[in-house]
């Protein structure tokens, strides 16, 4: 067959499970397709535009940096990245900052941050990290063998060595932490792709305290739940603790491409010169959508509409469990990473959500995730809900 004449699935690994839908445009919480119908998006890429799409101020900011650099290798000064660290560190309980360019990229250097820190700075032969079951770390092989989930692991064997998985939210479990080995837990407070499962603020506690008993250093993956996602900047505020280690991503940029290692000094000191890096990482244009989201969430008063208008959504969502018990089992999450745990397949009901041009989305079996535009307001959390009303009449 000639190449010109071979089909978009013929070209492309066939790696996702495509909906039947061409995005061509996206402004706030609104998408449209190529044929012109408008959805309402509460998807946001997957916890990724979380001031919405194409958010005012990070539009101007990325277009004169377009006019002046693209790319600046790491052997240079980037001052951007300097700015960028300063207002993360100052906004987080972190020293230093590590750019690189996704999640699972971030969950993969503070893995070999953990490693490096153990073996170089402490002189111990510790070398495990501790993980917890239906976690999702990234698809990289270390950051896979961090994920505590079956599926993602199918076909991936060998998996990378020094990974202990133990039950999430399980308190008599946490005893099998500190055996000697261990020189890191990471995880999520809030589970994104497992469930929408948030951790027990006490099972936190008792979890970070025996770290710092035990000399383990806490790290908190919160690629989705951070960037002001469940209501503070990072969801490890809620919890009255300062993890040694945070990984972020998907929110920073607004939709470009970015991810960042925030660390204690005292460990981020295991990371010299040639113990890691990045050719896109920190690039200029990144840094400028960093930056510009930052400073858009503070203009805009992002993280009181989060916790407000999270708080209307959700009771919105316990209202439609009232009114829908044989379907909703349970609401659950923070802030605007919100699931409903449902008691038939969650694409059905996507598929018709999307009839009805709502976008939504799926963590684990059965339910059903909601993460909307941070910015999202009542009036469209009401159009949301009157709709997902529907969906669940059947109509």
């Amino acid at each position: 067959m000639h190449h010109e004449a071979l089909a978009e699935r013929e070209v492309l690994m066939p790696t996702y499970r495509r909906w039947p839908i061409r995005i061509t445009k996206g402004k706030g919480s609104f998408v449209w397709d190529d044929e012109g119908h408008r959805y309402l998006d509460y998807t946001s890429g997957i916890a990724v535009c979380n001031l919405g799409h194409v958010p005012d101020g990070v539009k101007e900011k990325l277009g004169e940096a377009l006019e002046d650099l693209w790319h600046c290798s790491n052997l240079f000064q980037i001052p951007q990245q300097e700015r960028l660290a300063r207002i993360l560190v100052k906004k987080s309980c972190a020293d230093q900052a590590f750019f690189c360019n996704s999640g699972a990229e971030a969950n993969e250097a503070a893995i070999k941050l953990a490693r490096r820190y153990a073996q170089k700075i402490k002189n111990t032969g510790t070398n495990e990290i501790v993980t917890f079951a239906q976690s999702f770390h990234g698809r990289t092989l270390a950051a896979l063998s961090a994920t505590g989930q079956a599926k993602f692991h199918d076909g991936f064997e060998p998996l990378v060595p020094g990974f202990r998985m133990l039950p999430y939210n399980d308190e008599a479990a946490l005893a099998e932490v500190a055996n000697g080995r261990t020189c890191a837990v990471l995880l999520e407070l809030v589970q994104g792709e497992g469930g929408v499962i948030a951790a027990e603020e006490q099972w936190v506690r008792t979890l970070y305290d025996l770290c710092r008993q035990n000399d383990i250093l806490f790290m908190v993956d919160e690629v989705q739940t951070g960037i002001g996602r469940t209501g503070t900047l990072f969801a490890y505020e809620q919890y009255g603790i300062e993890p040694d280690v945070i990984t972020v991503a998907k929110g920073l940029g607004s939709g470009f491409p970015i991810g960042a290692v925030l660390a204690k000094a005292e460990v981020a000191q295991a990371f010299v010169p040639g113990s890691h890096g990045s050719t896109f990482g920190g690039n200029p244009l990144a840094m400028t959508a960093g930056l510009a989201t930052l400073e858009a969430f503070d203009r805009w008063n992002v993280l009181e509409n989060v916790r407000e208008n999270g708080r209307y959504l959700r009771a919105g969502l316990e209202r439609l469990k009232e009114a829908f018990p044989e379907t909703i089992r349970e609401v659950r999450g923070k802030g605007m990473l919100l699931g409903i745990a449902v008691r038939r397949p969650p694409h059905e009901i996507i598929a018709a959500a999307r009839r009805h041009r709502v976008l939504i989305l799926s963590a684990g079996d059965d339910v059903v995730r909601i993460l909307p535009p941070l910015t999202t307001t009542k009036d469209e959390i009401d159009l949301f809900l009157a709709t997902m009303h529907q969906v669940f009449l059947g109509e």
